[in-house]
């Protein structure tokens, strides 16, 4: 449980990362065509002047910049934008941070938002506690005021071994920034642990039915770490009811292999937020469309699945038809062509330079919108084509297809591959959302040879004739640059959602950039309303499913948006298929003093030495997860603990009551607690410690360069100084007469103090190992001076592996990239800032003298 403010957590910088390749389908090149875009576009611009269309779409009633590049951090690209709104606040993520605005763009949770190495930082043992790597996610749980984020990590880079896990937190209260957050460690496919899930998509599904249909989804495509080749795609539901009162997520997973999928991937889970929810026991919906191995096909279907889960007994989950889980139906629609071409994927042109940016164009885009209006359920749905293949541009494919009754159509209601009446701009990174009128607005990319990136939005109202976004466009950001970096990467995805105050105002979140630049973005974020008194007819039915129809129940009604949802989790049974993942899941500490909006102030009452121990039950072949440990106090401190047993000490949640009291029960009663216990898996595969394997590591020669003379500095005689405390590095380069040892252990090999001198006086010039091994040289002096460093003795492990026999400079010639020690030096870092299990000393009260250390000539290697 992640209990703290988000502006209290410690800092922990984010893992740089240019994703120069994208892992598709089918491998695609990634060099444009030149000839991908007109020979005349000054021509075509003067035209468009002359016989513009005239749109009627409403211009944004408000925007303000979202997080940018520099804010972020981690040197990211692309951003990966995404966010939502909720009654008070919207949350953005970009890589590898969320932000948190209240609705007038205000930030809220500091000018750089939080990081997800500093969010996820209570899930120590696992990748989630320092190694996040991107593909953040947010949504807002309407239904139970929740929000909803999540991304991936993974030590090392890709390719590589992993191990790979979704890091996924639900708030525990209505408030973002305040939390409490309870967090989870989902790996990837526990009976491969060397595949990655890439391009991860949530959505909340919560249609009630016996077993209920309440799950939070996730969909991944699946790729060998080490070589990159598809595997598939895995689709997971999660137990919202349980997690939403801080439980198990009793994961249950099915992994479609490529021969069930044909030649699609990336299956986009379906949601829901303006309409009444899907009738009680609908199934989940989910769609995808065909990614060819070359380009220029025409495509004519859209696939369609569905997810039955029972928590109760997963062996009774379904998720498409037979054995390769295979789709339910193929939806016929009008033909289209995938964004992509034989010569390359980098398609859209930009004014002033000749670099192109990636299209996305292969799959079905986030979200899929289910809404369900007057008992006719539809999805809404949007992708990027490529019109007059292959010379362009680009264009917005839209659909609605009628599901009422649980079953995909034969057809769409309607469809359109939106060009803006043919005026030559490239379009593409959509997202659509529909209000409560049926009204629809899609946003997404614009640019062209002679007009920067820009944030557009278009839409209809549910009067307007079929097959058209009959209102227009509407430009809501004006780009005031373009990107120059040659891997052209641009989205992954942006973000439209409904507002759930009036069900009727969108929201989108976009990229753009305000100056030309290589790889420095921003982003924007922007509300828009259609008129009042719009017009709502029903959705007009289409043609027999081609599925076998699914008997409905009556519709539920929708609980107010302060309502938590509560039930008592259940305990899924293992079997073999489908995979029951497990999941790693920190102990809830008690908040001293937790006050959420829209919901009663909990105030519990907490006595540090009275905190009850509870043994949970562990079964032997699964590792439990080692738990943050909270001391409470005016200022609640995470002191995360790093020494599993089989009988790990639990602090557990608060439970909200007429005298809330810390509840040390572990059995889900009429005032649910959080169960500490590990849930069985039928391939239980938790890792608690991170495998260094991902970051190979290279020999040096056994005869290292010559050793520099240093002069140890002459320091005054120190005082006493607090016992227990931790001094940073810049301290002990400074005083070497109060370090505590004569020698450590950096990796493999062992160092005099002298050369240790020398190792934190040595500049770092983009030396990953160097930044590593200041940080772990101050937090080994600590420990050896008497500070706890019961916190970080895994994160110390972890950087001993990643340095393994390499020899630091200026004794070697060693050297690892930034953003691959930028984790576990972080965490380090924080730990020798006094952040973590010890305070920090005052640096006027150095430690006691200690004898002058034992010289020796040169490192030697030890096992």
């Amino acid at each position: 449980m992640q209990n703290k403010d988000l502006r209290s957590l410690p800092y922990v910088a984010p893992n740089a990362e240019i994703e120069e390749k994208r892992l598709t389908r089918y491998p695609h090149p990634e060099i444009p065509s030149p000839t991908n875009q007109s020979d005349y576009p000054r021509f075509e611009s003067l035209m468009r002047q002359v016989l513009p269309p005239t749109p009627t779409m409403p211009s944004p009633l408000l925007t303000f910049d979202g997080m940018n590049s520099s804010q972020s951090g981690c040197l990211c690209l692309p951003p990966d934008t995404d966010g939502d709104v909720g009654p008070n606040h919207y949350v953005q993520s970009v890589n590898s941070s969320i932000k948190i605005f209240d609705k007038n763009g205000n930030a809220l949770n500091g000018p750089n938002g939080t990081t997800y190495n500093s969010f996820f930082l209570a899930l120590v043992g696992t990748p989630c506690s320092g190694f996040n790597n991107g593909d953040g996610f947010v949504f807002y749980d309407q239904m139970a005021d929740r929000w909803v984020v999540s991304d991936f990590a993974f030590p090392g880079s890709v390719p590589g071994v992993g191990p790979f896990y979704q890091c996924i937190g639900v708030s525990q209260s209505p408030d973002p920034v305040a939390g409490p957050w309870a967090l989870y460690a989902i790996q990837h496919d526990p009976s491969n642990i060397t595949w990655i899930g890439d391009y991860p998509k949530l959505a909340m599904w919560n249609t009630g039915g016996s077993p209920a249909q309440n799950a939070y989804y996730l969909t991944v495509n699946l790729f060998n770490g080490p070589t990159l080749a598809f595997e598939g795609v895995r689709v997971f539901a999660f137990d919202r009811a349980s997690m939403l009162i801080g439980g198990a997520a009793n994961a249950i997973a099915f992994n479609i292999t490529p021969a069930g999928l044909g030649d699609s991937y990336s299956l986009v889970p379906a949601g829901f937020r303006a309409g009444d929810p899907p009738p009680s026991g609908r199934d989940e919906f989910l769609i995808s469309v065909d990614s060819p191995a070359t380009g220029g096909v025409i495509l004519t279907q859209v696939h369609g699945w569905k997810f039955h889960v029972d928590f109760g007994t997963p062996s009774n989950s379904t998720l498409g038809l037979g054995a390769n889980h295979a789709p339910n139906a193929n939806v016929t629609v009008a033909g289209f062509v995938d964004a992509f071409t034989n010569t390359g994927t980098l398609l859209v042109p930009q004014n002033g330079t000749a670099q192109k940016l990636d299209t996305l164009g292969d799959k079905i885009m986030t979200p899929l919108v289910y809404q369900n209006r007057s008992s006719v359920e539809s999805l809404w749905a949007s992708q990027t084509v490529i019109l007059n293949y292959p010379v362009g541009p680009t264009a917005i494919r839209w659909y609605q297809f009628d599901v009422t009754g649980g079953n995909f159509p034969a057809t769409p209601v309607q469809q359109q591959s939106w060009d803006n009446g043919g005026d030559g701009l490239w379009r593409w990174m959509p997202s659509i959302a529909v209000d409560q009128n049926g009204n629809t607005a899609i946003g997404y990319s614009t640019s062209s040879a002679t007009q920067e990136p820009s944030i557009r939005y278009a839409g209809r109202l549910g009067s307007d004739p079929l097959n058209d976004l009959g209102q227009g466009e509407a430009i809501m950001t004006t780009g005031g640059g373009h990107q120059t970096h040659s891997s052209g990467r641009w989205g992954d995805y942006s973000m439209t959602t409904i507002d759930p105050t009036d069900n009727l105002t969108f929201w989108h979140t976009n990229e753009y950039y305000s100056t030309t630049s290589s790889a420095s973005w921003f982003t924007r974020v922007g509300k828009f309303q259609f008129p009042a008194g719009t017009p709502t007819p029903s959705p007009t039915p289409t043609a027999a499913p081609t599925s076998t129809p699914t008997p409905t129940a009556t519709p539920t009604s929708t609980p107010s948006a302060t309502a938590t949802a509560t039930p008592t989790p259940t305990t899924p049974t293992p079997t073999p298929t489908p995979t029951v993942t497990p999941t790693v899941t920190p102990t809830p500490t008690a908040t001293p003093s937790v006050t959420p909006s829209a919901t009663p102030t909990v105030t519990p009452s907490v006595t540090p030495s009275a905190t009850p121990t509870v043994t949970p039950s562990v079964t032997p072949s699964a590792t439990p997860t080692v738990t943050p440990s909270v001391t409470p106090s005016a200022t609640p401190t995470v002191t995360p603990s790093v020494t599993p047993s089989a009988t790990p000490t639990v602090t557990p949640s608060v439970t909200p009551s007429a005298t809330p009291t810390v509840t040390p029960s572990v059995t889900p009663s009429a005032t649910p607690t959080v169960t500490p216990s590990v849930t069985p898996s039928a391939t239980p595969t938790v890792t608690p410690s991170v495998t260094p394997s991902a970051t190979p590591t290279i020999t040096p020669s056994a005869t290292p360069s010559a050793t520099p003379t240093v002069t140890p500095s002459v320091t005054p005689t120190p005082t006493a100084t607090p016992a227990g405390c931790v001094f940073s590095q810049g301290f002990w380069k400074t005083h070497p007469g109060a370090w505590p040892v004569t020698e450590l252990q950096l990796g493999n090999v062992t160092y005099t103090q002298d050369q240790l001198l020398a190792i934190l006086r040595e500049p770092v010039r983009g030396n990953g190992l160097l930044i590593l091994a200041k940080q772990q040289i101050a937090a080994k002096l600590n420990i050896a001076n008497g500070a706890d460093g019961s916190c970080i003795q895994q994160t110390l492990a972890d950087a001993d592996a990643l340095i393994g026999d390499l020899v630091i400079p200026p004794i070697g010639d060693g050297y690892l990239r930034p953003r691959d020690v930028s984790p576990t030096a972080g965490i380090l870092g924080e730990y020798n800032e006094g952040n973590l299990c010890a305070s920090s000393c005052d640096n006027s009260s150095p430690p006691p003298r200690h004898p002058a250390p034992r010289q020796h000539p040169a490192p030697h290697p030890r096992p």
